[in-house]
């Protein structure tokens, strides 16, 4: 009886110890999280190249401060970030352009709401390599008859007379950028792109292509031509007064240099939000978006602006 007695104290004691244990891991994985049982904290962001440099500043700055935290930044072109916001897959779409009417159909399709944000404005530079010394400034007009397939040009001496007969070499962003299809709507309207164009989804590629290119030019977000300005020549754009304007953080503010200054945006998930981890690197963004903006190149917005968005932030979350 006593040998029965003991091995029954001792497998109860053996319960014990493995309830115990399995109690102790399970408050281990929850230390490990955020204080909600999340073991990680993982933002999904994708979209806009031109965007990027400020969402990269952003996430560096917000991950330096939340070391626990993960934010994965994609960068598939304002088109195939929408793509992937569509379909679920991200919290923030990074845009270089408005959304389109197809795209909002999806959404609401796909039972997804969302919010528009502006975080910066950009003036979309147009450039040329350093050496060329020709070209002072060019027109909407100019630029489409060098861009469109049907335009007829081919060297320089095509696009204005007296300039030398090179031919030229064009840079485009693809065609899954918000850049090339903002350009396209203000240069080409319905007109197709040149065929001879080389795309890429990659600004680094177009800087590349241009400075390696005597004869080339290219189009692309600001920030890029500030971070290359020693290696590249910005050309004038002749705006809706007749003024030849180079882009800058005061013209782009103030709209002279038009029409190729326009607004960056973030579109962000509503029920993302609910997420604290989303609203939290949502709420960080605005509140040092327009700082992150100036340092790397581009234009920051009134900061009323900013103070709005982020009160929209608190009635989407329930704050």
């Amino acid at each position: 009886m006593k040998s029965k007695s003991l091995i029954l104290t001792l497998g109860m004691s053996l319960l014990l110890l493995l309830l115990a244990a399995c109690g102790n891991a399970e408050g281990s994985e929850n230390s490990k999280g955020n204080g909600n049982g999340e073991e990680t904290k993982e933002i999904m962001v994708d979209g806009s190249s031109t965007v990027f440099p400020i969402m990269e500043a952003v996430a560096e700055e917000y991950q330096a401060a939340n070391p626990d935290a993960r934010v994965n930044i994609g960068v598939s072109g304002t088109g195939g970030g929408f793509e992937k916001f569509i379909a679920g897959e991200t919290h923030i779409s990074n845009a270089s352009r408005p959304i389109k009417e197809e795209e909002k159909a999806l959404l609401e399709k796909n039972g997804i709401e969302y919010t528009e944000f502006e975080v910066a404005l950009d003036g979309l530079s147009i450039v040329v390599n350093k050496e060329n010394d020709w070209v002072d400034k060019l027109t909407v007009e100019e630029l489409t008859k060098m861009w469109s397939e049907d335009g007829g040009v081919e060297t320089w001496a095509d696009v204005r007379e007296g300039w030398p007969e090179k031919e030229i070499k064009f840079y485009s962003p693809g065609a899954d950028s918000g850049t090339f299809d903002y350009f396209s709507e203000v240069v080409l309207g319905d007109a197709q792109i040149r065929q001879d164009a080389s795309l890429s989804e990659d600004d680094n590629v177009l800087v590349q292509g241009v400075t390696g290119s005597p004869n080339a030019i290219s189009y692309f977000g600001y920030a890029y031509y500030a971070e290359n300005k020693d290696n590249l020549k910005v050309v004038p754009i002749v705006n809706s007064d007749g003024e030849a304007v180079k882009p800058s953080q005061e013209t782009i503010q103030s709209g002279e240099y038009n029409p190729f200054s326009r607004p960056l945006f973030i579109y962000v998930k509503n029920e993302a939000l609910q997420n604290d981890s989303v609203y939290d690197f949502t709420k960080y963004t605005l509140e040092n978006a327009g700082e992150m903006a100036k340092a790397v190149g581009y234009v920051a917005k009134p900061e009323s602006k900013y103070e709005e968005a982020l009160q929209k932030i608190d009635e989407l979350a329930g704050k």
